[in-house]
């Protein structure tokens, strides 16, 4: 119990005090995780609103597939990323294996189907209840599902809150790839991972602490926004209609 407690308190001093290694750790992840973020948001929210509105052959498989990936193992991911990019891979001419930007095509490849799945499921529902009224005044499948996205952003805010979430807190893929390099791609939940086992509680309890803030940070901006969604009424029923009719 003395150890447990002199290294709470050890790690509490490292995170007030704002230690170089830590902060160091904490930034990177939060770069890798950001970066991955952004790029599966910006492919995951347009595939996820065409697959919502749009009807086509063999759309139950790739809807199938699609939510498999919901559940695939990141280890699994970052084992097929560590392929492509080793030297006898397709890939390994670019030199990014155990790099910054292996461990964002890590993330990326694990947080696209989180995205896709959700926003496809967010505007299939918003197109189940005003696709008639949407297709009545004109709209094509794409302006339909510009319109729906656009009219559940708020839901969709959500979407991409929960992915950064996904992409912080995962270590077996970035572990593979990134190789946890010191001062290089070490992020929290490698970091975590090797100094509990070197024996370093301090800077592992103090990871972990930052860690746990900023999941409890993404759950609370998570209930914020559906407060806010709740008072604009939940769906934008009208406000779709005003935008079509103009």
């Amino acid at each position: 119990m003395t150890t447990l407690t002199d290294s709470a308190g050890t790690a509490l001093d490292l995170v007030f005090s704002l230690d170089p290694v830590l902060l160091s750790i904490v930034w990177r992840s939060l770069a890798v995780s950001a970066s991955a973020c952004l790029i599966a948001c910006v492919v995951g929210l347009v595939l996820g609103a065409w697959l919502g509105v749009t009807r086509f052959a063999g759309r139950g498989v790739v809807l199938t597939v699609l939510n498999t990936f919901l559940a695939i193992p990141s280890v699994v991911v970052g084992l097929l990323v560590y392929l492509l990019l080793s030297r006898s891979g397709p890939l390994g001419f670019l030199g990014w294996l155990f790099s910054f930007k292996a461990m964002v095509i890590a993330q990326t490849l694990l947080v696209l189907p989180v995205v896709t799945a959700l926003t496809r499921q967010v505007v299939e529902d918003a197109e189940n209840l005003h696709g008639e009224q949407l297709a009545s005044l004109g709209a094509r499948p794409l302006v339909r599902s510009l319109l729906l996205a656009w009219d559940e952003r708020y839901a969709l805010l959500t979407v991409l809150i929960a992915s950064f979430g996904r992409a912080i807190s995962e270590v077996g893929a970035v572990m593979l790839v990134g190789g946890n390099i010191d001062g290089f791609t070490r992020v929290m939940t490698t970091a975590i991972a090797l100094e509990t086992s070197k024996g370093d509680l301090p800077l592992a309890l103090g990871l972990g602490l930052i860690l746990l803030g900023v999941v409890l940070l993404l759950n609370a901006a998570t209930g914020l926004l559906r407060r806010w969604r709740e008072r604009q009424g939940g769906h934008g029923g009208t406000t779709i209609h005003m935008q079509v009719s103009a």
